[in-house]
């Protein structure tokens, strides 16, 4: 009887055969593949347990003495780093808001004009912060300012004074201080 060859399919399966080493390796590669992806999840997941913080200026502060403040003029040192102009006039000081009750833009105070002028839609707010041009709906707010035991003035950010409440004649809104 003439030998029948096999299947043509035998032979290449046997080259193909995995070895032991070989399926270590690649078994050694998936468990490496799998801690990476599972640290780089906990990683992920643990940044949540560590939200982002955003530090504030203090919400009070000490805005110097009183001698320190030119009478009718908008002291701008406090604007960048507080949002706050202080005003001194002949009978005392205040402090406004530098955030326009519009739409929440930034005024700039032109010495020429004596008005605060808001870049963004044009309102306008005399040196006692009443508007009096462009759509602003009110005047600026007014921060507590008084004396503190030191002699210096004291500016809280947290009490907010509005004229259109009737708050600007409240206490705190404005500080009394002679001219000497």
């Amino acid at each position: 009887m003439p030998e029948t060859q096999g299947s043509p399919y035998e032979e290449p399966l046997n080259e193909y055969r995995p070895t032991r080493r070989g399926f270590l390796s690649v078994l050694g590669l998936a468990w490496l593949a799998f801690t990476g992806a599972t640290a780089a999840t906990l990683a992920a997941m643990g940044r949540f347990l560590f939200p982002n913080v955003l530090y504030e200026p203090p919400q009070s502060f000490k805005a110097g003495y009183p001698d320190e403040y030119t009478v009718d003029v908008v002291d701008e040192r406090w604007k960048a780093k507080f949002g706050c102009w202080i005003v001194r006039t002949n009978s005392g000081f205040y402090a406004l808001s530098t955030v326009c009750t519009h739409l929440g833009c930034t005024p700039n105070w032109l010495a020429s004009e004596l008005k605060f002028k808001c870049p963004c839609h044009g309102s306008g707010y005399l040196m006692t912060g009443v508007n009096v041009e462009g759509p602003a709906p009110r005047p600026l707010d007014r921060f507590y300012i008084g004396l503190g035991e030191d002699g210096q003035i004291m500016v809280d950010k947290t009490r907010v004074f509005r004229q259109d409440k009737g708050q600007w004649s409240l206490p705190g809104s404005f500080l009394e201080f002679k001219v000497a």
